[in-house]
């Protein structure tokens, strides 16, 4: 590995991706973007191009392709699946970071793995989806999975130097989001825009419905299983709404280690470039004294379903968290299109998999198949 570090970023121009870039941009003794990627945002993209000089760029649309490699002609243009799959397992970069949105960043995120390659992941779907076949790739091939979502993050940082230790829980926190104390009939009731307005974190949009939802927090549920290997027994969710403890773990001892800081993507995003390292954030600091207090309570599965459907999805296995991910996803695009209610998204979802039979799961290909097969479900009841 070089002594600046290359990193490729899928989906450079969403929240996660311009946070990163923002990263580097103050680091460049330590890091550069070597490959660029974006769906629609070309113009934004653009300017990354002129600031980070890349050597790979993807963008969904061929035409695009083709109009940028006019531009700049030292940089290799693809578009496209195939066109993610390339840059993911680039050569001359050192680590992925994947922030795509969505069941698009499952396939990169192995191919990159089975490449050999190092994955920061912000892509939550990846390990929702198809958690076993990419936890045993990567087991198989040494890879390493950072995780980048604040929660596993914090995760990740509490078992650091506990490696011989063990677990008796772990503890992710939720913010509640926008709607919480509400009653699930006045749930019936949200509109587009007020799913969209989070109290704490700045996301992309089908992100911040999720977390308005609580769907976001099962989905995360099902990611730590995988990531750090625990039964869905030993995950507990707390509703904590300052976001300010970003998760904990217990210790057999009764010991809870926690990972604490204002709500900021930056520094999860900081610690999987520099891991095992830290590096220098000039961000604000967290002042304990100004904020004055925590709160905690206990998540509202009876109005919030989207919590419960994860840990049952967890618990039928053979694809029900696959089952799970595609219907809400298309769901939430409904939402997010006006052609359904609030509520009807974990409505929607409870009725698809209560339809489900698990099956048997045994490779990339059948995940992609049953994903496509409950899409079309989803389409043909809404």
């Amino acid at each position: 590995m070089s002594e600046i570090k290359s990193i490729a970023i899928l989906g450079s121009t969403g929240s996660i991706g311009t946070q990163a870039i923002d990263i580097i941009s103050k680091n460049r003794d330590k890091y550069r973007a070597a490959v660029l990627s974006c769906a629609k945002n070309t113009e934004l993209l653009e300017q990354q191009i002129k600031e980070n000089d890349p050597d790979v760029v993807v963008v969904k649309e061929e035409s695009d392709a083709l109009s940028l490699c006019r531009k700049y002609k030292n940089i290799e243009f693809s578009w496209g699946k195939q066109g993610l799959i390339d840059a993911a397992e680039y050569k001359g970069s050192d680590l992925l970071l994947n922030s795509l949105v969505g069941m698009q960043g499952m396939v990169p995120t192995y191919h990159a793995i089975c490449s050999g390659k190092d994955v920061a992941l912000a892509n939550k779907e990846t390990l929702v989806a198809g958690g076993d076949i990419i936890m045993s790739t990567a087991a198989e091939k040494g890879v390493k999975i950072l995780p980048v979502d604040s929660e596993h993050s914090a995760v990740f940082q509490s078992l650091q130097g506990n490696e011989n230790n063990r677990i008796k829980k772990v503890i992710l926190t939720a913010s509640g989001g926008p709607f919480r104390g509400y009653s699930l009939e006045k749930l019936k009731n949200v509109r587009v825009e007020d799913a969209l307005r989070h109290p704490n974190w700045s996301m992309g949009a089908k992100i911040t419905v999720d977390s308005a939802t609580m769907f976001n927090k099962g989905l995360e549920v099902i990611e730590a299983h995988h990531l750090f290997g625990v039964p869905a027994s030993m995950i507990d969710v707390v509703v904590h709404p300052q976001s300010i403890i970003h998760s904990m773990v217990e210790y057999e001892d009764r010991a809870v280690m926690a990972q604490l800081g204002l709500p900021d993507m930056r520094v999860p995003i900081a610690y999987a470039f520099s891991y095992p390292n830290r590096i220098e954030l000039k961000e604000k600091s967290l002042d304990l004294a100004e904020l004055g207090s925590l709160t905690f309570e206990r998540p509202d599965l009876e109005v919030f379903k989207g919590l419960k459907f994860a840990y049952d999805a967890l618990e039928a296995g053979g694809g029900a968290t696959c089952v799970l991910n595609a219907a809400n996803e298309e769901l939430v695009s409904m939402f997010l299109g006006r052609q359904i209610g609030f509520t009807d998204i974990q409505d929607g979802v409870e009725k698809i998999l209560n339809e489900y039979s698990p099956g048997s799961i045994n490779s990339i290909e059948d995940i992609i198949g049953l994903d496509e097969e409950i899409r079309r479900k989803v389409k043909g009841k809404c």
